[in-house]
């Protein structure tokens, strides 16, 4: 398969440097993360041209003394269904220097996110280099964008609750898929999540609590986590809560290695 193409800002709009404006992409709630979608799908992380991502960060690249290669930045954290890139936003310049992407299955979605993207960049020369987002269902595909033990930090914000119990398979924190997400995360990386639900924000916790792979983080390690505060403030649906002064249910855990690892 081709390099990934499915990634990039790119002009929305006709207004580079301007931010895009949400009523233009209009876009359902949620989407089904069990249906099949068309769109392009790297058949493995070597695939993924992460240079159209962050060209910033790819020229020119330093060679490595050791063999003559070039070296390659990783990116190290992932917002799963990252929505309208908030935390994106909200992440860049605390860690400069850290590549991190979005992932999101609604098309018009991410389009606003590549916009935006591109419109903060174009107007902060310098800043937002680190950012991207791709179309892709995260609950399929991220073992295709990943490699074993890249990511050092995951987030699942207000994810979709499928309140039927019919639906629960839905949802993007399960025992089954825990597995993958240890796979992808390096011993001593950390998963965030948020919900506004009770209910969900439970079952989040049991999951992680019962999965081998995973311990809590301790409340007072969260006291000085500067990316604890914007798990409800800096996504568009944190905000909405916080405005009808709605409570939240975060569980915050560390990948922890088995003894065999």
């Amino acid at each position: 398969m081709s390099k990934d193409n499915n990634s990039g800002a790119h002009p929305g709009n006709g207004q580079s440097g301007r931010l895009p404006r949400k009523r233009f992409y209009r876009a359902r709630a949620h989407s089904n993360p069990l249906s099949d979608s068309h769109f392009p799908i790297p058949l493995s992380p070597a695939d993924v041209d992460y240079a159209h991502h962050f060209p910033h960060f790819f020229a020119p690249a330093e060679p490595d003394r050791g063999n003559g290669m070039a070296l390659s930045p990783k990116v190290r954290f992932a917002d799963v269904g990252c929505g309208f890139g908030g935390l994106l936003v909200g992440l860049s310049p605390l860690f400069p220097d850290t590549l991190m992407i979005g992932m999101e299955l609604r098309d018009k979605v991410t389009e606003y996110v590549k916009d935006r993207i591109l419109a903060l960049r174009d107007s902060n020369p310098g800043k937002y280099e680190n950012i991207s987002v791709v179309r892709t269902n995260s609950m399929k595909y991220i073992p295709n964008y990943f490699e074993k033990g890249q990511l050092s930090k995951m987030f699942f914000l207000f994810p979709d609750p499928h309140f039927k119990e019919k639906n629960h398979r839905r949802r993007v924190i399960s025992p089954q898929l825990l597995d993958e997400y240890a796979y992808v995360m390096e011993i001593g990386g950390v998963i965030y999540t948020i919900t506004d639900v009770e209910e969900l924000g439970d079952w989040m916790r049991s999951c992680l609590e019962e999965h081998p792979l995973f311990e809590a983080v301790s409340e007072e390690e969260l006291e000085t986590d500067p990316v604890v505060k914007l798990l409800s403030s800096a996504t568009e649906e944190g905000q909405k809560v916080a405005r009808n002064g709605g409570q939240t249910f975060k569980a915050v855990y560390r990948r922890v290695a088995l003894h065999e690892e």
